[in-house]
């Protein structure tokens, strides 16, 4: 299949902080990407801002409710990556080349009490964990390490910041 002529598909994700500095990721339920961490993202609804897209994701997959979160910042850009061969053409119903993704960083203000991944039916993650930034892009499918290396790069000052 030719990517060439294919949008990317519109994308918000959330780079979740606790106090500690760690990120939120949680391992992908789905066959495919089993074994693989990820931090929060999907589909931006037409017309829906990116922000409150990026905080609907956050709460669909980790039952995280925005009254939980501080935003601090969004990513300066957006981020793109492209499918790898075998799967573009099979992945949302091949309309897409890939993802154009708006990221947003943010403290987590709640506990684990306040995570639940079943809070939305299907699941999108099977477990889930607190990582320091620098280990994302080892954590993550291939295809998207560039991504996450970028916001490590753009949003690490900041969590070390926090930290003092």
């Amino acid at each position: 299949m030719n990517r060439e002529g294919l949008p990317y598909r519109p994308c918000a994700g959330f780079m979740l902080v606790n106090a500690d500095g760690l990120v939120f990721v949680g391992e992908r339920i789905d066959k495919s990407a089993h074994g693989f961490w990820q931090m929060p993202q999907g589909g931006i609804d037409k017309g829906e801002d990116v922000r409150d897209a990026a905080l609907r994701e956050l709460e669909e997959e980790t039952g995280i409710g925005a009254h939980l979160v501080e935003v601090v910042a969004p990513a300066s850009r957006p981020m793109l990556y492209d499918l790898p061969p075998e799967l573009l053409g099979k992945v949302w119903k091949g309309k897409y080349r890939g993802q154009e993704q708006h990221w947003f960083l943010g403290r987590f203000l709640g506990s684990d009490a306040d995570i639940d991944l079943e809070a939305h039916d299907p699941p999108e993650f099977a477990a889930y964990q607190w990582v320091e930034p620098a280990q994302l892009p080892d954590l993550i499918v291939p295809f998207k390490r560039d991504v996450y290396a970028a916001l490590v790069a753009e949003f690490g000052p900041l969590i070390q910041a926090w930290k003092g």
